[in-house]
């Protein structure tokens, strides 16, 4: 069975010959050229051979050239801290237009897209690229605190942002839909009521979320929404058009198990990327995952952690992931 039938059939809920497994991670340095990340994303995959490769690029690749300026300070999950926004006030919103996606930063993860699939050729793997909701891009661009204030005490105004965001985002795609991809990792963190109510979610995210998500083509088979957070709004987002749902559900308060009965979608975790496979060895990698396999039937699972790893989580553990689904 190849990868994609194994996914496609993981997708339907059917048999499969073995569960598929997929992890990555951020390329703290790399991520800031095309070639760089690229080779980067290529050896991670012919070291562990995945079932799909996500392209990981810089967190804030989509609003850069926005004008914010931001570094690696050696955060471990690779994220780049910003030291400079582009949104302090709220009229700042409105003055928000589309980026060009064949120019600067998306224009070079273009390019980080287009080396990845020419290096699988020999070797074909399902390829996703992470994307960015309009919420998130918008909480980088002016920071949480700032972002809340101003959903709260001026509302046209940030949406009006988010309609330019969502409008960028939608011609990123576009142009994406001429390379060999399977479709999107699509983060959203404000599903999440760590940060917002049901309301403000439905208000501010799902709209933009809904019209990106149902926007995708349907060549693109293998599109997963990540919901970041302790609490996610599973029940709010459940309605969206993907094939793959993804939560950190082993430090949240929904477990695998609770997802199944809530999403009609294929789920994609299993295990936590600090207790498991940052902090644990590869026999407890082992003894969790067996866990979740036995739990979930074997079916309608990927197993992954619930984030992207840590830069420095042991070689070992991610091997024991990769080698647990065939039966090591």
């Amino acid at each position: 069975m190849d990868k994609q039938e194994r996914l496609l059939k993981t997708i339907a809920g059917e048999n499969t010959d073995r569960v598929p497994a997929a992890l990555w991670r951020h390329w703290p340095g790399d991520d800031q050229r095309a070639a760089d990340l690229a080779r980067s994303t290529l050896e991670f995959q012919q070291s562990f051979d995945w079932d799909f490769v996500n392209i990981c690029p810089s967190s804030h690749y989509q609003i850069s050239d926005y004008g914010i300026q931001d570094e690696w300070e050696g955060n471990l999950e690779g994220r780049r801290t910003v030291i400079r926004r582009a949104i302090y006030r709220s009229l700042e919103w409105t003055e928000l237009r589309p980026l060009d996606p064949n120019r600067g930063t998306l224009g070079r993860h273009q390019e980080a897209i287009r080396l990845v699939c020419d290096g699988l050729r020999t070797e074909p793997t399902p390829v996703v690229c992470t994307v960015y909701s309009p919420l998130t891009q918008a909480q980088a661009l002016s920071g949480a605190e700032i972002l809340i204030r101003h959903i709260r005490t001026n509302p046209d105004r940030v949406q009006t942002g988010l309609n330019a965001l969502t409008e960028s985002t939608l011609r990123l795609i576009d142009a994406v839909k001429k390379l060999p991809v399977a479709g999107i990792y699509y983060v959203i963190d404000h599903a999440n009521a760590d940060i917002l109510s049901e309301e403000e979610y439905r208000a501010f995210g799902l709209p933009y979320d809904r019209k990106i998500i149902e926007s995708l083509p349907e060549k693109w088979w293998l599109n997963l929404v990540q919901v970041r957070g302790g609490t996610p709004m599973l029940k709010v987002i459940a309605p969206l058009p993907a094939q793959v749902v993804h939560w950190p559900d082993q430090d949240s308060e929904i477990e695998l198990a609770q997802g199944k009965l809530i999403l009609n979608h294929a789920l994609c975790g299993g295990l936590s990327r600090w207790r498991h496979l940052h902090n644990g060895t590869p026999t407890s990698i082992r003894e969790q995952a067996r866990l979740v396999l036995s739990q979930l039937n074997h079916r309608r699972l990927i197993l992954s952690a619930g984030d992207p790893l840590l830069v420095t989580t042991p070689l070992s553990n991610i091997r024991a992931v990769r080698d647990v689904v065939e039966g090591k």
